[in-house]
C-alpha cells in the first residue's frame, strides 16, 4: 500500500474543472482511500473526535490535498486541526476550506490578502432525496427547481459552502432556510446582508466554492 501521503489517483477531468474555478485560489481532491486515516497527523487526530473509521479515513484524505496545497504557500507539514467549532484553523494570512462526500475529498487554499471567506463542498452529481430538498429549499427556491434533476443538489452544496465560509467569519449558525442563493447569478445572501459569490463545478463532481473577496 502506498504511504497515505502520495498522491493518491485522482480525476484528472474533475481536477482540471477545479483548476479552472476561480483564479486565486487552489483547490484539489484525493480519492479516498484505505489507510487515508493514517495520514492524520497527532494534532489532528486528537481534534477529530469521532471513532468511526470512515469519518477518520474521509479526514485524513482532505488533510493530505490540504497539506500539499499549503506546502505551495509556503506551509509545508502544517497540521490542520478541527476547532471546537468544527471548523478547520488555517496558518496566519491563509484562508481556506475542505470537504468529503463518501468517495472523494477537497480542499481550497487562498491568501487573506486577496479572500475574505472560503467554503467548499463537494457531492456526486446525482439528484438530491426528495426528503433533503424540503430541508434545504425555501417555498420560493423549490418553484425554480423543476427542469434540472441536479438543481437541489446544486442548492444544497452551496448552502453547505456558504456556511462553511461565514461560519468562521462571524460565528452565527445558519440554518439552510437563512441562506438565500440565486444559482443563475450565482450570489448568495445571509441575514447579516453579506452577498457572497459561487463557483460551480457541475461534472463530473458537484463542488460549489463560496468566497467574499477581502476588502480594499
Amino acid at each position: 500500500m502506498a504511504p497515505p501521503d502520495a498522491p493518491a489517483p485522482g480525476d484528472p477531468v474533475l481536477q482540471r474543472a477545479l483548476d479552472a474555478l476561480l483564479p486565486g485560489v487552489a483547490i484539489a481532491h484525493r480519492v479516498i482511500a484505505p489507510g487515508d486515516e493514517a495520514a492524520l497527523l497527532e494534532a489532528e487526530q486528537d481534534s477529530i473526535v469521532s471513532s468511526v473509521v470512515a469519518v477518520r479515513r474521509a479526514s485524513g484524505a482532505a488533510r493530505v490535498v490540504v497539506r500539499r496545497l499549503l506546502a505551495g504557500f509556503g506551509h509545508p507539514g502544517v497540521a490542520v486541526v478541527r476547532t471546537a467549532s468544527g471548523a478547520p484553523a488555517w496558518p496566519d494570512g491563509i484562508v481556506g476550506s475542505l470537504a468529503h462526500d463518501d468517495a472523494v475529498a477537497v480542499a481550497a487554499v487562498a491568501r487573506c490578502s486577496g479572500f475574505a471567506a472560503l467554503g467548499i463542498d463537494v457531492e456526486p452529481a446525482e439528484p438530491l432525496p426528495d426528503d433533503i430538498v424540503e430541508l434545504v429549499a425555501t417555498v420560493a427556491e423549490r418553484s425554480g427547481l423543476a427542469g434540472d434533476p441536479l438543481r437541489a443538489r446544486l442548492l444544497f452544496a452551496a448552502k453547505e459552502a456558504v456556511y462553511k465560509a461565514m461560519h468562521p467569519l462571524d460565528g452565527v449558525f445558519l440554518d439552510f432556510h437563512d441562506i438565500v442563493v440565486d444559482l443563475v447569478g450565482r450570489k448568495a445572501v445571509v441575514p447579516s446582508g453579506r452577498i457572497l459569490d459561487l463557483a460551480v463545478c457541475r461534472a463530473p463532481r458537484i463542488v460549489v466554492l463560496a468566497f467574499l473577496r477581502a476588502s480594499g
